[in-house]
Protein backbone atom coordinates (compact mmCIF):
# COMPACT_ATOMS: atom_id res chain seq x y z
CA UNK A 1 0.00 0.00 0.00
CA UNK A 2 1.53 3.53 -0.55
CA UNK A 3 2.86 5.86 2.17
CA UNK A 4 0.09 7.21 3.61
CA UNK A 5 1.62 10.04 5.44
CA UNK A 6 2.69 11.95 2.30
CA UNK A 7 6.15 11.75 3.42
CA UNK A 8 9.49 10.02 3.09
CA UNK A 9 11.96 9.38 5.98
CA UNK A 10 14.61 12.53 6.05
CA UNK A 11 17.43 10.37 8.14
CA UNK A 12 18.05 7.04 9.60
CA UNK A 13 20.42 6.20 12.35
CA UNK A 14 23.37 3.92 12.07
CA UNK A 15 21.51 1.35 13.91
CA UNK A 16 18.92 0.70 11.74
CA UNK A 17 19.01 -0.88 8.00
CA UNK A 18 19.10 1.80 4.98
CA UNK A 19 16.37 0.11 3.29
CA UNK A 20 13.85 -2.16 4.43
CA UNK A 21 14.52 -6.08 3.74
CA UNK A 22 12.89 -9.09 4.04
CA UNK A 23 14.79 -10.90 6.87
CA UNK A 24 13.50 -8.00 9.55
CA UNK A 25 10.08 -9.27 8.70
CA UNK A 26 8.40 -10.05 11.98
CA UNK A 27 5.96 -8.02 13.91
CA UNK A 28 3.88 -8.55 10.33
CA UNK A 29 3.19 -12.11 11.01
CA UNK A 30 2.40 -12.09 14.57
CA UNK A 31 -0.55 -9.57 13.82
CA UNK A 32 -1.80 -11.56 10.78
CA UNK A 33 -1.33 -14.82 13.19
CA UNK A 34 -3.23 -13.20 16.02
CA UNK A 35 -5.76 -11.23 13.90
CA UNK A 36 -7.27 -14.28 12.11
CA UNK A 37 -9.04 -16.80 14.22
CA UNK A 38 -11.46 -19.59 13.46
CA UNK A 39 -14.06 -17.13 13.94
CA UNK A 40 -12.91 -14.99 10.70
CA UNK A 41 -12.51 -18.01 9.17
CA UNK A 42 -15.91 -19.41 9.59
CA UNK A 43 -17.13 -15.51 8.80
CA UNK A 44 -15.52 -15.81 5.22
CA UNK A 45 -16.77 -19.57 4.67
CA UNK A 46 -20.11 -18.64 5.32
CA UNK A 47 -19.73 -15.44 3.05
CA UNK A 48 -18.76 -18.35 0.31
CA UNK A 49 -21.10 -20.54 0.98
CA UNK A 50 -24.11 -17.42 0.96
CA UNK A 51 -22.62 -15.39 -2.16
CA UNK A 52 -20.37 -17.11 -4.26
CA UNK A 53 -17.52 -15.04 -5.41
CA UNK A 54 -19.61 -12.22 -4.64
CA UNK A 55 -18.06 -10.50 -2.20
CA UNK A 56 -14.27 -10.92 -2.94
CA UNK A 57 -13.70 -7.15 -3.07
CA UNK A 58 -15.01 -6.84 0.41
CA UNK A 59 -12.41 -9.20 1.89
CA UNK A 60 -9.64 -7.50 -0.18
CA UNK A 61 -10.85 -3.73 0.77
CA UNK A 62 -11.47 -5.09 4.90
CA UNK A 63 -7.17 -6.05 4.39
CA UNK A 64 -6.89 -2.64 3.34
CA UNK A 65 -8.52 -0.72 5.86
CA UNK A 66 -6.40 -2.51 8.97
CA UNK A 67 -3.48 -2.13 6.80
CA UNK A 68 -3.84 1.79 7.20
CA UNK A 69 -5.08 1.03 11.40
CA UNK A 70 -2.04 -0.72 11.93
CA UNK A 71 0.08 1.14 10.07
CA UNK A 72 -1.22 4.21 12.14
CA UNK A 73 -0.19 2.31 14.96
CA UNK A 74 2.91 1.89 14.31
CA UNK A 75 3.46 5.10 13.29
CA UNK A 76 2.87 6.58 16.69
CA UNK A 77 4.76 4.14 18.19
CA UNK A 78 7.81 5.02 16.32
CA UNK A 79 7.30 8.87 15.40
CA UNK A 80 6.63 9.66 19.00
CA UNK A 81 8.45 7.08 21.15
CA UNK A 82 5.44 6.96 23.34
CA UNK A 83 3.30 3.82 23.43
CA UNK A 84 0.30 3.59 22.11
CA UNK A 85 -1.95 3.60 25.54
CA UNK A 86 0.45 6.65 26.73
CA UNK A 87 -1.15 8.17 23.50
CA UNK A 88 -4.92 7.48 24.49
CA UNK A 89 -3.89 8.83 28.12
CA UNK A 90 -3.15 12.12 26.84
CA UNK A 91 -6.62 12.68 25.18
CA UNK A 92 -8.19 12.54 28.53
CA UNK A 93 -9.45 10.57 31.44
CA UNK A 94 -12.08 8.94 29.80
CA UNK A 95 -9.84 6.83 27.30
CA UNK A 96 -8.01 5.34 30.59
CA UNK A 97 -11.57 4.05 31.67
CA UNK A 98 -12.89 3.16 28.52
CA UNK A 99 -9.64 0.67 28.42
CA UNK A 100 -9.46 -0.47 31.62
CA UNK A 101 -13.36 -1.73 31.98
CA UNK A 102 -12.70 -3.06 28.10
CA UNK A 103 -9.12 -5.06 29.12
CA UNK A 104 -10.91 -6.58 32.14
CA UNK A 105 -15.07 -7.40 30.89
CA UNK A 106 -13.10 -8.44 27.27
CA UNK A 107 -9.77 -10.61 28.86
CA UNK A 108 -12.30 -12.32 30.57
CA UNK A 109 -14.97 -13.44 28.04
CA UNK A 110 -11.75 -13.63 25.43
CA UNK A 111 -9.81 -15.98 27.34
CA UNK A 112 -12.92 -18.80 27.64
CA UNK A 113 -13.22 -18.63 24.04
CA UNK A 114 -9.66 -18.65 22.68
CA UNK A 115 -9.10 -21.62 25.03
CA UNK A 116 -12.20 -23.53 23.53
CA UNK A 117 -11.31 -22.52 20.01
CA UNK A 118 -8.28 -24.16 20.47
CA UNK A 119 -9.95 -26.78 22.14
CA UNK A 120 -11.83 -28.15 19.31
CA UNK A 121 -9.51 -29.53 16.65
CA UNK A 122 -7.76 -31.36 19.46
CA UNK A 123 -10.75 -33.10 20.37
CA UNK A 124 -11.50 -34.01 17.08
CA UNK A 125 -8.12 -35.37 15.99
CA UNK A 126 -8.03 -37.29 19.41
CA UNK A 127 -11.67 -37.81 20.58
CA UNK A 128 -11.04 -40.61 22.98
CA UNK A 129 -8.44 -38.68 25.09
CA UNK A 130 -10.74 -35.93 26.78
CA UNK A 131 -13.57 -33.88 27.30
CA UNK A 132 -13.91 -30.75 25.19
CA UNK A 133 -12.94 -28.70 28.53
CA UNK A 134 -10.03 -30.56 30.03
CA UNK A 135 -8.55 -30.28 26.23
CA UNK A 136 -9.88 -26.00 26.65
CA UNK A 137 -8.02 -25.98 29.82
CA UNK A 138 -4.71 -27.70 28.55
CA UNK A 139 -4.33 -25.07 25.76
CA UNK A 140 -4.68 -22.10 28.25
CA UNK A 141 -2.47 -23.93 30.49
CA UNK A 142 -0.03 -23.89 27.52
CA UNK A 143 -0.16 -21.31 26.39
CA UNK A 144 -0.01 -19.37 29.66
CA UNK A 145 3.69 -21.10 30.47
CA UNK A 146 4.64 -20.29 26.99
CA UNK A 147 4.26 -16.68 27.06
CA UNK A 148 5.30 -16.21 30.97
CA UNK A 149 8.58 -18.00 30.28
CA UNK A 150 9.52 -16.73 27.00
CA UNK A 151 10.50 -13.47 25.57
CA UNK A 152 9.18 -11.77 22.24
CA UNK A 153 12.09 -12.83 20.02
CA UNK A 154 11.19 -16.95 20.54
CA UNK A 155 7.26 -15.65 20.79
CA UNK A 156 7.99 -14.65 17.46
CA UNK A 157 9.73 -17.33 16.01
CA UNK A 158 7.03 -20.07 16.80
CA UNK A 159 4.06 -18.09 15.54
CA UNK A 160 6.61 -17.90 12.26
CA UNK A 161 5.93 -21.48 12.31
CA UNK A 162 2.32 -21.36 12.76
CA UNK A 163 1.67 -19.53 10.57
CA UNK A 164 3.50 -21.40 8.13
CA UNK A 165 1.33 -24.25 8.83
CA UNK A 166 -1.90 -21.90 8.01
CA UNK A 167 -0.48 -20.74 4.93
CA UNK A 168 -0.07 -24.44 3.59
CA UNK A 169 -3.04 -25.64 4.45
CA UNK A 170 -5.17 -22.94 3.87
CA UNK A 171 -3.28 -22.36 0.55
CA UNK A 172 -3.67 -26.62 -0.05
CA UNK A 173 -7.29 -26.47 0.41
CA UNK A 174 -7.93 -23.79 -1.80
CA UNK A 175 -5.73 -25.38 -4.73
CA UNK A 176 -8.10 -28.78 -3.78
CA UNK A 177 -11.31 -27.70 -4.76
CA UNK A 178 -10.14 -26.41 -7.84
CA UNK A 179 -11.34 -22.82 -8.18
CA UNK A 180 -13.33 -21.00 -10.94
CA UNK A 181 -10.81 -18.45 -11.83
CA UNK A 182 -13.19 -16.30 -13.92
CA UNK A 183 -15.90 -16.34 -11.35
CA UNK A 184 -12.98 -15.08 -8.74
CA UNK A 185 -11.70 -12.14 -11.09
CA UNK A 186 -15.44 -11.04 -11.56
CA UNK A 187 -16.35 -11.12 -7.48
CA UNK A 188 -13.53 -7.87 -7.39
CA UNK A 189 -15.77 -5.74 -9.30
CA UNK A 190 -17.80 -4.41 -6.18
CA UNK A 191 -21.27 -5.42 -6.48
CA UNK A 192 -23.55 -6.17 -3.65
CA UNK A 193 -25.55 -9.51 -3.50
CA UNK A 194 -29.27 -9.41 -4.12
CA UNK A 195 -30.70 -10.53 -0.84
CA UNK A 196 -31.89 -8.77 2.51
CA UNK A 197 -29.26 -6.73 5.10
CA UNK A 198 -26.49 -7.44 1.70
CA UNK A 199 -24.96 -3.76 3.15
CA UNK A 200 -24.56 -5.23 6.61
CA UNK A 201 -23.22 -8.77 5.76
CA UNK A 202 -20.49 -6.84 3.16
CA UNK A 203 -19.78 -4.59 6.07
CA UNK A 204 -19.32 -7.03 8.45
CA UNK A 205 -16.89 -8.75 5.91
CA UNK A 206 -14.82 -6.03 5.58
CA UNK A 207 -14.98 -5.45 9.44
CA UNK A 208 -14.08 -8.89 10.12
CA UNK A 209 -10.54 -9.39 8.19
CA UNK A 210 -8.44 -10.02 10.50
CA UNK A 211 -8.17 -8.49 14.21
CA UNK A 212 -9.74 -6.08 16.76
CA UNK A 213 -6.99 -5.11 20.04
CA UNK A 214 -4.57 -7.06 18.28
CA UNK A 215 -4.13 -3.96 15.72
CA UNK A 216 -3.31 -1.68 18.63
CA UNK A 217 -0.98 -3.71 19.95
CA UNK A 218 1.48 -4.49 16.69
CA UNK A 219 2.81 -1.47 17.60
CA UNK A 220 3.76 -2.96 21.11
CA UNK A 221 5.27 -6.07 19.15
CA UNK A 222 7.06 -3.35 16.54
CA UNK A 223 8.70 -1.91 19.45
CA UNK A 224 9.15 -5.29 21.35
CA UNK A 225 11.27 -6.49 17.92
CA UNK A 226 13.78 -3.87 18.61
CA UNK A 227 12.03 -1.25 16.31
CA UNK A 228 11.77 2.15 18.51
CA UNK A 229 12.48 5.04 15.93
CA UNK A 230 11.76 6.64 12.82
CA UNK A 231 15.09 4.82 10.85
CA UNK A 232 12.55 2.13 11.13
CA UNK A 233 9.89 3.25 9.44
CA UNK A 234 9.88 1.79 6.11
CA UNK A 235 10.62 -1.60 7.44
CA UNK A 236 7.58 -1.10 9.48
CA UNK A 237 5.49 -0.22 6.69
CA UNK A 238 7.02 -3.60 4.50
CA UNK A 239 6.28 -5.65 7.73
CA UNK A 240 3.08 -4.24 7.67
CA UNK A 241 1.99 -5.31 4.20
CA UNK A 242 2.78 -8.40 4.63
CA UNK A 243 1.03 -8.85 8.05
CA UNK A 244 -2.26 -8.41 5.25
CA UNK A 245 -0.94 -9.89 2.30
CA UNK A 246 -0.76 -12.54 4.35
CA UNK A 247 -4.10 -12.29 6.29
CA UNK A 248 -5.94 -11.50 2.68
CA UNK A 249 -4.12 -15.03 1.37
CA UNK A 250 -5.90 -16.76 4.23
CA UNK A 251 -9.47 -15.33 4.10
CA UNK A 252 -9.28 -15.26 -0.08
CA UNK A 253 -8.29 -19.21 0.10
CA UNK A 254 -11.24 -20.07 2.68
CA UNK A 255 -13.48 -17.85 0.63
CA UNK A 256 -12.77 -20.37 -2.68
CA UNK A 257 -13.27 -22.79 -0.34
CA UNK A 258 -16.55 -21.77 0.63
CA UNK A 259 -17.74 -20.98 -3.21
CA UNK A 260 -16.50 -24.41 -4.31
CA UNK A 261 -17.12 -26.46 -1.64
CA UNK A 262 -20.06 -25.19 -0.03
CA UNK A 263 -21.64 -22.77 -2.28
CA UNK A 264 -22.06 -25.15 -5.65
CA UNK A 265 -23.73 -27.44 -3.61
CA UNK A 266 -25.92 -25.61 -1.32
CA UNK A 267 -24.51 -26.80 2.01
CA UNK A 268 -24.49 -24.54 4.98
CA UNK A 269 -22.55 -24.49 8.18
CA UNK A 270 -23.13 -23.02 11.80
CA UNK A 271 -21.52 -20.21 12.94
CA UNK A 272 -18.30 -20.33 14.79
CA UNK A 273 -15.88 -22.48 15.36
CA UNK A 274 -18.31 -25.41 15.00
CA UNK A 275 -18.70 -24.74 11.48
CA UNK A 276 -14.92 -25.59 11.06
CA UNK A 277 -15.66 -29.12 12.72
CA UNK A 278 -18.63 -29.40 10.20
CA UNK A 279 -16.09 -28.43 7.13
CA UNK A 280 -13.41 -31.12 8.37
CA UNK A 281 -16.12 -33.77 8.20
CA UNK A 282 -17.67 -32.56 4.51
CA UNK A 283 -13.89 -32.31 3.56
CA UNK A 284 -13.66 -36.14 4.54
CA UNK A 285 -16.67 -36.68 2.50
CA UNK A 286 -15.31 -35.71 -0.42
CA UNK A 287 -11.41 -35.90 -0.12
CA UNK A 288 -10.60 -38.57 2.90
CA UNK A 289 -9.46 -38.22 5.99
CA UNK A 290 -6.19 -37.33 5.53
CA UNK A 291 -7.30 -34.20 3.90
CA UNK A 292 -9.48 -33.74 7.05
CA UNK A 293 -6.78 -34.09 9.38
CA UNK A 294 -4.36 -32.08 7.41
CA UNK A 295 -7.24 -29.25 7.96
CA UNK A 296 -8.09 -29.48 11.39
CA UNK A 297 -3.92 -29.27 11.97
CA UNK A 298 -4.58 -26.07 10.22
CA UNK A 299 -7.56 -25.00 12.37
CA UNK A 300 -5.24 -25.87 15.34
CA UNK A 301 -2.50 -23.36 14.59
CA UNK A 302 -5.05 -20.77 13.80
CA UNK A 303 -6.66 -20.70 16.79
CA UNK A 304 -3.65 -21.42 18.98
CA UNK A 305 -1.81 -18.54 17.40
CA UNK A 306 -4.88 -15.96 18.39
CA UNK A 307 -4.44 -17.47 21.88
CA UNK A 308 -0.56 -16.85 22.52
CA UNK A 309 -1.12 -13.77 20.85
CA UNK A 310 -3.66 -12.10 22.33
CA UNK A 311 -1.83 -13.45 25.82
CA UNK A 312 0.97 -11.85 24.98
CA UNK A 313 0.46 -8.35 22.93
CA UNK A 314 -2.88 -7.35 24.85
CA UNK A 315 -0.41 -8.34 28.50
CA UNK A 316 1.73 -5.93 27.32
CA UNK A 317 -0.38 -3.74 26.42
CA UNK A 318 -2.00 -4.18 30.18
CA UNK A 319 1.24 -3.51 31.61
CA UNK A 320 2.04 -0.34 29.76
CA UNK A 321 -1.42 0.67 30.74
CA UNK A 322 -0.81 0.05 34.63
CA UNK A 323 2.42 1.69 34.40
CA UNK A 324 0.82 4.59 32.96
CA UNK A 325 -1.84 4.56 36.05
CA UNK A 326 0.62 4.94 38.82
CA UNK A 327 2.11 7.77 37.69
CA UNK A 328 5.54 6.35 36.46
CA UNK A 329 4.91 9.24 33.69
CA UNK A 330 5.32 9.10 29.69
CA UNK A 331 5.33 5.34 28.76
CA UNK A 332 8.42 4.79 25.73
CA UNK A 333 8.89 2.36 23.56
CA UNK A 334 12.53 1.62 24.82
CA UNK A 335 11.19 0.02 27.80
CA UNK A 336 9.12 -2.04 25.82
CA UNK A 337 12.11 -3.24 23.59
CA UNK A 338 14.06 -3.82 26.83
CA UNK A 339 11.97 -6.84 27.44
CA UNK A 340 11.26 -5.69 31.22
CA UNK A 341 7.39 -5.34 30.42
CA UNK A 342 7.31 -9.13 29.75
CA UNK A 343 9.12 -9.84 33.18
CA UNK A 344 6.97 -7.25 35.08
CA UNK A 345 4.00 -8.13 37.84
CA UNK A 346 1.00 -6.67 35.33
CA UNK A 347 2.38 -8.53 32.01
CA UNK A 348 1.96 -11.42 34.68
CA UNK A 349 -1.48 -10.68 36.63
CA UNK A 350 -3.01 -10.48 33.07
CA UNK A 351 -1.67 -13.45 32.03
CA UNK A 352 -3.45 -14.97 34.67
CA UNK A 353 -6.50 -13.09 34.41
CA UNK A 354 -6.83 -14.47 30.60
CA UNK A 355 -5.63 -18.42 31.98
CA UNK A 356 -7.13 -18.78 34.93
CA UNK A 357 -11.40 -16.91 35.58
CA UNK A 358 -12.22 -17.86 32.15
CA UNK A 359 -11.95 -21.61 32.96
CA UNK A 360 -15.13 -20.98 35.06
CA UNK A 361 -16.95 -19.95 31.75
CA UNK A 362 -15.81 -23.00 30.46
CA UNK A 363 -18.01 -25.57 32.70
CA UNK A 364 -20.49 -23.01 33.71
CA UNK A 365 -21.47 -21.53 30.27
CA UNK A 366 -21.16 -18.15 29.58
CA UNK A 367 -23.17 -15.11 32.00
CA UNK A 368 -25.92 -13.69 29.84
CA UNK A 369 -24.86 -10.11 30.49
CA UNK A 370 -21.44 -10.51 30.22
CA UNK A 371 -21.52 -11.63 26.81
CA UNK A 372 -23.48 -8.76 25.98
CA UNK A 373 -20.99 -6.25 27.28
CA UNK A 374 -18.15 -8.10 26.00
CA UNK A 375 -19.87 -7.75 22.44
CA UNK A 376 -20.73 -4.37 22.94
CA UNK A 377 -17.14 -3.35 24.16
CA UNK A 378 -15.60 -5.65 21.32
CA UNK A 379 -17.76 -3.73 18.95
CA UNK A 380 -16.56 -0.32 20.18
CA UNK A 381 -12.91 -0.58 20.07
CA UNK A 382 -12.42 -0.27 16.43
CA UNK A 383 -14.31 2.90 16.16
CA UNK A 384 -12.05 4.07 19.40
CA UNK A 385 -9.13 3.30 17.99
CA UNK A 386 -9.99 4.42 14.39
CA UNK A 387 -10.85 8.10 16.07
CA UNK A 388 -8.49 8.33 18.57
CA UNK A 389 -5.67 7.58 15.94
CA UNK A 390 -6.66 10.10 13.68
CA UNK A 391 -6.70 12.50 16.86
CA UNK A 392 -3.36 11.81 17.47
CA UNK A 393 -1.79 12.11 14.48
CA UNK A 394 -2.80 15.15 13.20
CA UNK A 395 -1.97 16.77 16.14
CA UNK A 396 1.14 18.57 17.44
CA UNK A 397 1.67 15.03 19.85
CA UNK A 398 3.59 14.18 16.31
CA UNK A 399 6.11 15.17 14.76
CA UNK A 400 4.77 17.44 11.72
CA UNK A 401 6.60 14.97 8.88
CA UNK A 402 4.75 12.32 10.49
CA UNK A 403 1.49 13.09 10.91
CA UNK A 404 -1.51 11.68 8.50
CA UNK A 405 -1.66 12.95 4.84
CA UNK A 406 -4.92 13.36 2.60
CA UNK A 407 -4.72 9.45 2.27
CA UNK A 408 -4.31 8.29 5.33
CA UNK A 409 -6.79 10.64 6.79
CA UNK A 410 -9.09 8.89 4.35
CA UNK A 411 -9.08 5.15 5.10
CA UNK A 412 -8.56 6.12 8.77
CA UNK A 413 -12.05 8.32 8.39
CA UNK A 414 -13.25 5.02 6.45
CA UNK A 415 -12.48 2.77 8.81
CA UNK A 416 -13.70 4.38 11.51
CA UNK A 417 -17.20 5.25 9.62
CA UNK A 418 -17.21 1.10 9.03
CA UNK A 419 -16.80 0.45 12.60
CA UNK A 420 -19.05 3.12 13.68
CA UNK A 421 -22.02 1.17 11.77
CA UNK A 422 -21.15 -2.22 12.80
CA UNK A 423 -20.67 -0.80 15.96
CA UNK A 424 -24.15 0.70 15.97
CA UNK A 425 -26.04 -2.56 14.60
CA UNK A 426 -24.07 -4.81 17.52
CA UNK A 427 -25.44 -2.54 19.97
CA UNK A 428 -29.04 -2.57 18.34
CA UNK A 429 -29.32 -6.26 17.90
CA UNK A 430 -28.03 -6.99 21.79
CA UNK A 431 -31.84 -8.23 23.59
CA UNK A 432 -31.31 -5.19 26.04
CA UNK A 433 -34.94 -5.99 27.27
CA UNK A 434 -33.37 -9.33 29.34
CA UNK A 435 -30.56 -7.16 30.35
CA UNK A 436 -32.07 -5.52 33.20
Amino acid sequence: MADTTDNTVTGEASSVPRKASWRYIGPGIVVAATGVGAGDLVATLIAGSNFGYTLLWAAVIGCLVKISLAEAAGRWHLSTGRTMFDGWASLGRWTTWFFAVYVVVWGFVYGAAAMSSSALPLQALFPDVMDLELWAVACGLVGLVFVWFNKYAVFEKVMTVLVGVMFVVTVYLAVRVTPNLADAFAGLLPVLPDENDSILNTLGLIGGVGGTITLAAYGYWVNAKGWTDTGWMKVMRLDNRVAYLTTGIFVVAMLFVGAELLHSANVAIASGDKGLIQLSDILEDEYGSATAKFFLIGFFATSFTSLIGVWHGVSLMFADFVARFRGQGAQKGEEVASGTRERSWPFRAYLLWLTFPPIVLLFQGQPFRLIILYGVLGAAFLPFLAGTLIWLLNSPRTPREWRNGPLSNGMLAIAGLLFLTLCVKQIWDQPWGEFF
